[in-house]
């Protein structure tokens, strides 16, 4: 009991240390991502860093052009990873594209009668305008994405 007593009292001035405590607050706007000791919108979030060793200093000044590059660069990282898997759904949906297309091909290719085969071809070149109509839509689609996020992340750059 004694030597549970002296070890509380030896540990009981390392588990009162102090903290260093900072807040920030971290505003978003449309174009940028604003950090500051205020609030500076409606929208601000507010932030804690807390530090525990009592012998470092509080923060000095304000640390938002840190803030705001390290932020910057997590949204460039998030751009290229979408650009590229939007780039990537665009090479798979011309795969698609490419082997429906195949398949309907293949139809013409059967042995059939010459009426059965007039009207398999008129069926299979439908399919095929069919195909490559929606190919072409979703491919505009995903264009547009794509240009609006390389133009955001030239603008990040």
């Amino acid at each position: 009991m004694r030597i549970f007593i002296i070890v509380f009292g030896l540990l009981l001035p390392t588990l009162g240390q102090a903290k260093t405590t900072f807040s920030y607050y971290k505003c978003v706007t449309n174009k940028t991502i604003v950090y500051s000791q205020h609030p500076c919108a409606a929208n601000a979030e507010q932030h804690t860093l807390s530090h525990s060793d009592p012998k470092a200093p509080p923060p000095d000044g304000q640390h938002t052009k840190t803030l705001n590059n390290i932020e910057r660069q997590q949204m460039v990282l998030r751009l290229k990873k979408t650009l590229r898997a939007k780039k990537h759904q665009a090479a798979i949906l011309g795969r698609k594209r490419d082997e429906a297309t195949r398949d309907e091909q293949r139809r013409i290719s059967r042995l059939m009668e010459k009426s059965e085969r007039a009207k398999t071809l008129k069926d299979v070149k439908r399919n095929i305008k069919s195909i490559n109509t929606a190919y072409l839509k979703e491919v505009k689609l995903l264009n547009k994405e794509i240009a609006r996020l390389e133009k955001r992340l030239k603008r990040l750059e």
